[in-house]
């Protein structure tokens, strides 16, 4: 039996983090987000803040990097820029992870890395934008003025990662087993379904 994975894909300032790590604590199990950074820096013995730039730039191409994760060499990962490196190193990881032990696993698309798995629960968080520049401006201490443009800025760049790291839509709703409004639900209330979802689901 595989281990017992849940991803959550998540809009900026939706509080897809917060409901991650109360998903995690109300399981017992391990939860991932940033530590994926920190794992693939010292790998690349490069700093977290300096990988973090490279892991947003996009990579070459949806089949650039499907050509270099299905049958990646040493040789072929040496040459390669850091902005497609960091991809493979995190893919790496998070299968590590994964196999590992049970876990919840933020971001980096975990859900389409470990889309073979078959314990495997898939859920994107998202909000309204009045709850998410709220939370941008009160928790991420986002200026005001410029917190639509932020939250503009980063689901697109999450989105684009998504699109060319996977070649799917990141807001199709068939890549998910479970999308939630936590402006609406709450985070408390996001966490909750999830665990009984799961439960029933895999665990």
């Amino acid at each position: 039996m595989s281990n017992r994975i849940i991803t959550i894909e998540r809009e900026y300032a939706s509080g897809g983090r917060e409901v991650g790590e109360m998903v995690a604590q109300k399981l017992g199990i391990p939860f991932y987000n940033r530590e994926i950074l920190q794992m693939a820096s010292e790998r690349c013995n490069v700093s977290p803040e300096y990988l973090e730039t490279a892991e947003e730039a996009a990579p070459k191409s949806f089949l650039y990097t499907l050509m270099l994760t299905s049958s990646p060499t040493h040789t072929i990962e040496e040459n390669l820029p850091l902005s497609d490196k960091v991809y493979i190193i995190e893919t790496n990881i998070i299968r590590e992870l994964a196999e590992k032990s049970d876990c919840v696993i933020v971001g980096r698309c975990a859900s389409y890395i470990l889309r073979e798995m078959q314990n495997l629960f898939n859920v994107f968080i998202y909000a309204d934008l009045k709850s998410r520049s709220e939370r941008a401006i009160t928790s991420y201490h986002v200026e005001a003025r410029r917190v639509e443009a932020m939250l503009r800025k980063i689901d697109k760049r999450r989105e684009t990662f998504y699109s060319i790291n996977t070649g799917g839509n990141w807001y199709d709703k068939s890549n998910y087993d479970m999308c939630l409004n936590s402006g609406s639900l709450g985070t408390e209330l996001c966490a909750d379904l999830i665990v009984e979802t799961a439960k029933k689901k895999i665990f």
